[in-house]
């Protein structure tokens, strides 16, 4: 490869917001992989320059606390555009945290920025003609933990494909 650095181009897809149950989280407990929960996601809303809706209840993250200050997230839900159009999401992820911020997550409280890092790589499936082109799409999430409900930016790497 040649000595200079490309630049890698993306695009804002939306801004994600979920509702969870943590209240209503099952707890799998201790297995060979860590401690497993599953925390289900009662609604939410996104926004974008292209996609506006809300994110239907029946979905849930199935998290892992494989070691200490660690957590692998595993996500699936339904969103439902203004106009109808239902688009599968799932994500996939970490969260990595310090003790301290560990511990405010379990609690539900806000976490300082600089105590966490929680980023995932999303895809999306749809059968909806005029959103086939998030069924193309390399896409990433960068999030904020508030409480239990995360927000995600969600991003487009590489350029926009037209099909």
């Amino acid at each position: 490869m040649g000595g200079e650095a490309k630049t890698l181009s993306h695009q804002h897809v939306m801004t994600l917001r979920l509702n969870v149950d943590s209240a209503k989280s099952a707890q799998i407990g201790k297995t060979p992989n860590g401690y497993r929960t599953i925390a289900p996601i009662i609604g939410g809303d996104f926004d974008g320059p292209q996609l506006k809706g809300t994110v239907l209840p029946g979905g849930a993250d199935w998290v892992l606390l494989p070691e200490p200050g660690k957590m692998l997230i595993d996500v699936r839900l339904t969103l439902k555009t203004q106009t109808g159009g239902l688009i599968f999401t799932q994500y996939e992820g970490r969260f990595h945290g310090s003790e301290g911020a560990m511990a405010k997550l379990a609690k539900g409280e806000a976490l300082p920025a600089d105590s966490y890092s929680l980023v995932t790589h999303v895809r999306f499936e749809t059968g909806v003609e005029e959103l086939a082109w998030l069924n193309h799409i390399v896409a990433v999430g960068i999030g904020e933990q508030s409480g239990f409900n995360p927000i995600y930016e969600i991003y487009q790497i590489g350029p926009r494909l037209e099909f």
